[in-house]
Parts: structure tokens; sequence; C-alpha cells
């Protein structure tokens, strides 16, 4: 007879966990106006969300053709987004809801994000998420960002957690793919609602095809909880 074994579940943090883009929108659109780049709006921004933050400003400087260097843009950047985020961060209701119900049966927990690690330590540290997500894992710290499975597996190794093993939860095709990529199951609760029919979302194990405003912490409870 064999054995369920306990899940281990993996949060990207920013539109997923806490509703930061706001926050990383102003970050990048100051930056882009310190350097001669105006017009930079959100439409804009949500092609980036789930692309790391220093990949998006490689792709930016380039398309704008900005002389500073990439490593000059990503402390400018950091720098502001942590003063903003600092300030005001909000945590989606339903998501912390579940970050509880999970710690209370002591299912192990990890982030992965494309955010800096000062930025995600600011982010858990502000909102109170850290006391029950005590492990990090950010696209600095391996050698590729998502849609690439690099940050997922290494949150995994940190966990002690075989990978089939692991749920992730995501706002963005890119992390989507990735957790598909890491071969791990996936809850995609899209931030931007225009992206639930991509075929990265659809390939997920659970949609929640209207965001946030549709994600249940007791659906994703029991989803994920379940014997497989």
């Amino acid at each position: 007879m064999s054995t369920a074994r306990t899940p281990s579940v993996i949060f990207d943090l920013d539109g997923t966990l806490v509703d930061s883009e706001p926050n990383y929108y102003e970050a990048g659109r100051r930056v882009l106006a310190a350097h001669g780049v105006t017009g930079f709006d959100w439409d804009e921004h949500t092609s980036f969300i789930g692309i790391g933050t220093r990949e998006t400003l490689e792709i930016l400087r380039a398309r704008y053709t900005i002389d500073a260097p990439l490593d000059e843009l990503l402390a400018e950047k950091n720098r502001i987004y942590l003063e903003l985020a600092r300030a005001s961060t909000d945590v989606f209701p339903e998501m912390r809801t579940f970050v509880e119900r999970l710690a209370a049966d002591g299912v192990p927990m990890a982030v992965a994000s494309g955010s800096s690690r000062s930025a995600i330590e600011a982010v858990l540290a502000g909102t109170g998420l850290d006391a029950y997500i005590p492990l990090a894992v950010s696209a600095e710290e391996v050698g590729r960002g998502k849609p690439e499975p690099d940050v997922f597996l290494e949150a995994a190794r940190r966990l002690g957690a075989d990978p089939a093993d692991c749920v992730v939860l995501e706002d963005a095709p890119p992390g989507a793919a990735a957790a598909r990529a890491a071969g791990m199951r996936c809850i995609a609760v899209p931030y931007v609602p225009a992206t639930a029919s991509d075929p990265a979302f659809l390939a997920a194990d659970l949609l929640f095809a209207g965001g946030q405003r549709e994600f249940t912490s007791q659906t994703a409870y029991a989803w994920t909880t379940t014997p497989r």
C-alpha cells in the first residue's frame, strides 16, 4: 500500500501573493523617464509580467537604446521599488488565508521569484508573510530566469522536495511554463485576465481563469492537499 507524500508549495511573489505590479510599473516608469524615455505605460509593463527584473531591463535598455549600464539601471529600479514596496504592498486576501491554512498543516512552502533578494525580503517582511514562508529564492541566484525552470528547481532543492511533489502558484505565462518545465504541478491565477487563454495557462493543472477575483483558498487548499 503506497503512502501519499506531503506536497511542498512554491509561490511566485509578485502578482501571485502580493499586488506589487503597480509598484514595479511606477519604479520602471521613473527609471525610464530619468533616461529620457517617456510614454512607458501600463500596457507595455504588463507584457513583462512574469519575467525577471534584470531580463526586463535588458530588453527595455535595447529597445530604447539607453546608454547606462544594465547594473546601474537595475540598482536604480530596485532602490525606487524598495521605497514604494516598504510604503505599501497589499497581500491578496485569499492568498494570505491559503498560506495560513498550509502553515497550520505544516506544509513546506517557499517563494521563487524573478525579483531581487532584497525586494523579496522587503515585501515578505513588510507583509508578515515571512512568518509563514521563511524560504525564498531569487532568479538572481540561479542561471536562468523564468520561463526556464531553474528558480523552481532550486526552491525544491532547498526544501528537500522532489519536483514531482511540488505545487507552484503562478500569475504569469512564463512562470506557468517554468513550473511545467520543472516537472511540477501548477495552479494558475492570471494577473492579466487577457492571458487566461495562453497555452501555458491552459496546460496548468488548476486554472482560475478569472484571476484573483475567482481564486478561493478553500478550492486551492482542497486541490493541493488531495492525494494524487
